[in-house]
């Protein structure tokens, strides 16, 4: 119906917030990275916020595409190329986002692997922390092993 107020369901809601986490620890990801690498500017929060969002897409637009077109590359590099192409998304999103500067490949290449190892470790410190834990399997206390 037209003109009728969105009313966002439970289920939708609860979808959406580890859109927002992730979001957010890249963000945060971003952040610390353009304080530990002298060539990540962010001349705002707001391009950090917006670069944190575009590099979310990248990874899941074109990252994959690269990955598929280059695979014979990364196979015969044991994987390594990789690097190169993560390198690649924080230089296609500084092209993209005003206000976020990258000097050259080499720190977009270091910051890229910073980037992916904090933004795991912060993921794992927060994600799943409000499911229950899983169950315990515990040994029988009697009978016969085989």
């Amino acid at each position: 119906m037209i003109g009728a107020p969105f009313h966002p369901s439970p289920d939708m809601l609860h979808s959406f917030a580890p859109f927002l986490l992730r979001w957010a620890i890249t963000a945060v990801s971003l952040w610390v990275a353009s304080y530990l690498f002298r060539g990540i500017k962010f001349e705002s929060t707001g391009s950090l916020v917006i670069s944190a969002l575009v590099l979310g897409l990248a990874n899941a637009v074109v990252k994959p595409l690269l990955v598929v077109l280059t695979l014979p590359l990364t196979l015969v590099t044991f994987g390594l190329f990789l690097l190169v192409i993560n390198a690649l998304m924080i230089l296609l999103v500084s092209a993209l986002v005003r206000g976020f500067k990258v000097s050259g490949f080499w720190t977009a290449l270091f910051a890229s692997i910073f980037i992916s190892l904090l933004s795991f470790f912060l993921g794992a410190m927060v994600e799943n922390s409000d499911e229950p834990p899983a169950q315990r399997i515990e040994m029988p206390s009697s009978g016969h092993w085989l």
